[in-house]
C-alpha cells in the first residue's frame, strides 16, 4: 500500500513534462544532481543557526545596541490583582468602557486605576526595545551576507542575465557546489525562523509571516527536488536584496537615529518595490509561468511551483501597501518611520490624554466650535 502510494505521488507525469522524469536526475558521468536526501542536511543547519544566533546576540548585538544608544524604558509592573488578571488573560487585553466600569466595582478600584492597570499590564507583555534590536541585527547580518553570497553565486551565470536560460536543458542541469550550499543555508535559515517563532517578536502581520515562511520552505524544497534550482536561486536573491535594508532601518529606529532610519527606509522602499513588484513578476515569474508553456505542455508540478510563487507575490503586494503607507506618513516631515506591524508602548501621558478626551466628550466640551473627538489612532513602533 505504502509503495503504491509513494509511486502514485512521485509519478513522473505529475512533476515533469512529458518524456522527462526522476531518472533524468540520477548522477552519471561525473555529473551530480539534487537528491531528496540532501534536504535532511537543513535540519542540523537550522539547529546550528539557532545556536549561532544566541551567541551572536550576546556577543555582538548587545554590545552594538549599547554602542548605538539603544535604551529600554523602565516599565512599572502592575500590582497583583486576580480579578483584573483573570479578565486580561481569558477575556480581553483591551476592555470596553462598560467592562472597565464593571471591573472597577468588582476589584474595588476606580475606573482610572483599572485603565492604568490594563495599560501597564499590556506593556509588560510587549517585547523590549533591546529584544527587538537583537532580533533585527541578527536578521540584518544574515540577509546581508546571504545577498552578497547569492550575488557571488549568480554573477557569472548566463541565466542571471537571460532568464530564459533557466529552462535550458531542464531537468538535466548538473548541480554546482555553490548552488548546493546556497540552497542548504537559505533553507536552513528559514527553518530556524519557524523553530524560533514562539520566542520572536510577534507583529500584526504574524499570520502572514508564518504563511510566508512555510511557502518559502515549500518553494525552496520543491525547486530543489525537481531541479528548478536556477529559478530558485534568482527568487532567493531578489528576496534578500531588500530584507537587510529593512532590518537595518529597524536597528536605527530602535537606536533613535531618526535621519539615518528615514534615509535607509526610503532606500528600502525603493528596492522592495523594484525587486518584488517589478523584477520578480516581470522578469522571473514571467519566465516560470508564461515562457515554459512555449516549451512544454503544462503539468501539475508547473502549477504547484507557480502557485507557491504567486502566493509569495500576493504577500509582497500586501507588504508593499504597508510600506507605501509608512512612506506617505514619513514624507511630510514626521520624525521617524514607524513599523505599521507592531504596537508602540503606551505611555502615562497617552493614558491621561485618553481619559481627559473621554471626560470632555461626555460633558459636551467644545473646541473652536466643534465637539472634541476621541481619536484613538493605533500606535506603531
Amino acid at each position: 500500500m505504502l509503495s503504491w502510494l509513494h509511486e502514485a505521488i512521485w509519478a513522473d507525469w505529475i512533476w515533469f513534462p512529458e518524456g522527462l522524469g526522476w531518472a533524468d536526475l540520477k548522477d552519471h558521468d561525473g555529473k551530480v544532481f539534487p537528491k531528496t536526501s540532501d534536504l535532511w542536511a537543513t535540519i542540523p543547519i537550522a539547529l546550528c543557526f539557532l545556536v549561532i544566533r544566541q551567541i551572536f546576540e550576546r556577543t555582538v548585538a548587545i554590545p552594538l545596541a549599547s554602542l548605538l544608544g539603544v535604551r529600554d524604558k523602565q516599565r512599572v509592573r502592575v500590582a497583583p490583582n486576580p480579578i483584573l488578571e483573570s479578565y486580561f488573560c481569558s477575556t480581553s487585553k483591551h476592555p470596553t468602557q462598560s467592562s472597565v466600569e464593571s471591573l472597577s466595582k468588582q476589584a474595588g478600584c476606580s475606573v482610572r486605576q483599572v485603565q492604568r492597570w490594563f495599560r501597564r499590564r499590556r506593556n509588560q507583555d510587549r517585547p523590549s526595545k533591546l529584544k527587538k534590536f537583537r532580533e533585527a541585527s541578527w536578521r540584518f547580518t544574515f540577509y546581508l551576507l546571504a545577498f552578497f553570497a547569492g550575488l557571488a553565486v549568480l554573477i557569472d551565470k548566463p541565466w542571471f542575465y537571460d532568464t530564459r536560460l533557466i529552462w535550458e536543458g531542464f531537468p538535466k542541469m548538473p548541480l554546482l557546489p555553490s548552488q548546493y550550499w546556497y540552497y542548504m543555508i537559505e533553507l536552513g535559515f528559514y527553518i530556524s525562523l519557524v523553530f524560533s517563532v514562539a520566542s520572536d517578536v510577534k507583529r500584526k502581520d504574524f499570520k502572514e509571516q508564518i504563511v510566508h515562511h512555510l511557502a518559502t520552505i515549500l518553494l525552496i524544497s520543491f525547486s530543489w527536488l525537481v531541479n528548478y534550482i536556477r529559478a530558485g536561486t534568482l527568487i532567493m536573491l531578489v528576496h534578500d536584496a531588500a530584507d537587510y535594508l529593512m532590518e537595518s532601518a529597524k536597528m536605527f529606529n530602535y537606536a533613535g537615529w531618526r535621519r539615518t532610519c528615514n534615509f535607509i527606509f526610503t532606500v528600502f522602499a525603493a528596492v522592495f518595490i523594484i525587486t518584488r513588484l517589478i523584477i520578480l513578476p516581470f522578469w522571473i515569474i514571467e519566465k516560470t509561468l508564461v515562457y515554459p508553456l512555449s516549451l512544454y505542455p503544462p503539468f501539475l508540478g508547473f502549477y504547484f511551483f507557480n502557485g507557491l510563487v504567486l502566493l509569495l507575490q500576493c504577500l509582497h503586494i500586501f507588504w508593499a501597501g504597508l510600506i507605501v503607507r509608512m512612506v506617505i506618513k514619513f514624507l511630510p516631515g514626521n520624525d521617524i518611520v514607524e513599523d505599521e506591524r507592531s504596537d508602540k508602548e503606551e505611555t502615562e501621558s497617552e493614558d491621561e490624554d485618553d481619559h481627559e478626551r473621554r471626560e470632555k466628550s461626555q460633558n459636551g466640551h467644545v473646541q473652536n466650535g466643534h465637539a472634541a473627538l476621541n481619536n484613538n489612532h493605533s500606535k506603531m513602533d
